[in-house]
């Protein structure tokens, strides 16, 4: 197996003055390089907390995350502000500058690190064209589609020329035909890139669609990892068993609610 991300006993507990409140239990997941590995689990189970301990936006309490050699979890904060640019990230909000434009936006990453601009520009074109949203340059967000910003989020997140690429429910807030169209754009840059993508997500479609590797979280620990088809034929885990019957529901019944929450 050619292992790339490495999670050791990850562990995560929120404290307030009133409740602690722990969410990652010792987390267990390895992850091989090119793969596009889905993390699903029930509303409240941590994927995102998990994705944003990988590149360290939210501090673990304890345990370890390797990419590729690297010890993420034991980097001071210089080495790991340069780390993090081969950690690219998506997020279900967009978080776009309003005041730039798509140009700008993309750019950004490359200008706060004093980068030459022949090189900027020669970076954000070539993105703009992999992403297709050439002729969108010089429009402000305000003036884009859920769809078109989301480009240029995935875009913004590939300009450091990234690793590896967390989605954290990037498609969530979009309608399903522009779901569709995102996690083909995705699929299309792991096969031209071979980037490395950590999919969180609660929807069940996408992890079927998109994704060659699964991993269902409950319960703050990793119940199940396999490859999807492997999961969603025989699951072992009752997280796994509910997600299949949600998902079989689904299939037969398109107006199906049951995955609410999920």
């Amino acid at each position: 197996m050619n292992e790339y991300i490495r999670i050791e006993k990850l562990r995560k507990t929120f404290k307030t003055d009133r409740v602690c409140l722990e969410v990652l239990k010792g987390v267990d997941l390895k992850i091989e390089k090119g793969d596009v590995c889905g993390i699903i689990g029930f509303s409240g189970a941590g994927k995102s907390t998990l994705a944003r301990c990988v590149n360290r936006l939210e501090e673990p309490d304890s345990g370890k995350v390797f990419i590729g050699d690297v010890d993420i979890t034991s980097l001071a904060k210089r080495d790991l502000n340069i780390e993090r640019r081969k950690i690219g990230m998506i997020f279900q909000t967009f978080n776009l500058f309003e005041s730039m434009t798509v140009k700008r936006n993309i750019a950004y990453p490359l200008e706060i690190q004093g980068v030459a601009k022949a090189r900027v520009k020669e970076r954000v074109d070539g993105l703009l064209e992999l992403v297709g949203i050439k002729e969108k340059g010089k429009a402000y967000p305000a003036q884009l589609s859920g769809g078109q910003k989301q480009r240029v989020g995935i875009a913004r997140a590939l300009a450091n020329d990234p690793n590896v690429l967390l989605s954290d429910e990037a498609t969530s807030a979009l309608d399903p035909q522009t779901t569709l169209s995102v996690l083909e754009l995705l699929k299309e840059i792991n096969q031209k890139l071979g980037l490395t993508i950590l999919l969180i997500t609660h929807e069940l479609e996408v992890i079927k669609y998109a994704c060659k590797s699964m991993a269902i979280l409950e319960d703050g620990v990793i119940a199940e990892r396999g490859g999807v088809d492997e999961i969603f034929s025989n699951p072992n885990s009752a997280a796994g068993r509910i997600f299949l019957k949600v998902y079989q529901d689904m299939r037969r019944n398109p107006s199906y609610s049951g995955g609410e929450g999920i």
